[in-house]
């Protein structure tokens, strides 16, 4: 109950940042931003609320192919079930934490032991990370000196990724020098329990070795297996580009007119918000992640900038949480059933008369 409560709060904190977030990208055309969403072909509204749904279950298939090195038969659709509980729980708690947790759950369910589980959850985030930030850096490259010499919000930018990078490198770091950093950990959780920030140091720094550990062996699995880690690293490529592109596709079906040069610079904006959202804790970034569009694609968009970020954050967001809410209560009781009828089928006749 305490539980739920918690959840119905973030997604009313949810409902109320949007709509201020939402008033503060349309304001000053209102009637323009009616006026392209009114406009647009029905079929279009159809492909751009499929364009989320699509995402995600690419999603679910790079978890249907680690899935299948913890269980024979792991098919596509266990995978998309775990993507969209995970896009669920990470849209409705702070900084998404709640997404890993509920993935396992529901892995578990799916006869994934809870350690293989965090397994293939350290392996996407390992293998996720570390293409994310290859293809960013190549938009950095290619687009980030003249977009800075415009806007002064693409320092803040800058300072995400650079933030994402030093990550990305002490996360490698990690599974090089593990000693090192066991031995550190042990130093900042001496110093956070004398400040009183920790309360039980034993437990937590027993946590975070456990933590590093798991890590550390994901890292050494994922490097004995070259075909998997180019294959998932493919599928995350087509994950991003699908993720960054949505908002071109979106003008283009408005009748704002783009060139195709100008997808690159899209693709590229997009990972900007990206970058910037990782740092806003609320949940689904919710707010922040309106701002940031409105503010990085409004030389582009112009005036239609708030009806292509309407479109594209219900697609990406809004009905991508819908439809992880409905699968995850989906899932939940068809699992239960599958495990009560189980437990009742292993009953010896005599026990159930």
């Amino acid at each position: 109950m305490k539980q739920g409560r918690k959840y119905a709060l973030n997604l009313l904190l949810i409902l109320v940042i949007t709509v201020f977030a939402v008033w503060f990208a349309v304001k000053d055309n209102y009637e323009e931003v009616l006026r392209l969403i009114s406009n647009i072909k029905w079929y279009y509204l159809v492909i751009i609320m499929a364009w989320g749904i699509v995402y995600t279950l690419v999603i679910g298939w790079i978890y249907q192919v680690f899935g299948r090195r913890y269980r024979k038969g792991y098919r596509f659709l266990h995978g998309v079930v775990v993507a969209f509980v995970g896009a669920f729980f990470s849209g409705i708690t702070p900084s998404a934490t709640g997404g890993q947790f509920a993935q396992a759950y529901i892995m578990k369910k799916q006869g994934i032991k809870v350690s293989d589980g965090a397994s293939i959850l350290w392996a996407d985030f390992i293998v996720y990370q570390t293409t994310m930030m290859i293809y960013v850096t190549i938009l950095f490259l290619l687009r980030f000196s003249y977009y800075s010499a415009q806007n002064a919000w693409f320092n803040l930018i800058l300072l995400g990724y650079l933030i994402n990078v030093v990550v990305i490198c002490a996360l490698y770091t990690m599974a090089l020098f593990p000693k090192v950093y066991i031995r550190l950990s042990g130093v900042i959780v001496n110093l956070l329990a004398r400040i009183h920030l920790v309360k039980n140091r034993e437990e937590t720094l027993a946590n975070w070795n456990l933590q590093l550990a798991s890590f550390t062996t994901e890292i050494k699995k994922l490097t004995k297996d070259k075909r998997l880690i180019l294959e998932t690293a493919g599928i995350n490529v087509l994950r991003m580009t699908l993720q960054f592109s949505l908002p071109f596709f979106i003008a283009l079906m408005m009748g704002i007119h783009l060139q195709p040069g100008q997808l690159i610079d899209v693709i590229a904006l997009s990972s900007f918000v990206m970058m910037a959202n990782s740092f806003i804790p609320i949940p689904g970034a919710s707010g922040g992640t309106e701002v940031v569009f409105a503010l990085l694609f409004g030389s582009l968009f112009g005036s239609g900038t708030g009806a292509v970020l309407l479109l594209w954050r219900f697609s990406t967001y809004h009905l991508v949480l819908i439809c992880g809410a409905v699968i995850f209560i989906l899932a939940k009781r068809y699992y239960d059933k599958k495990q009560s009828r189980e437990a009742r089928d292993s009953l010896p006749k005599e026990e159930i008369l």
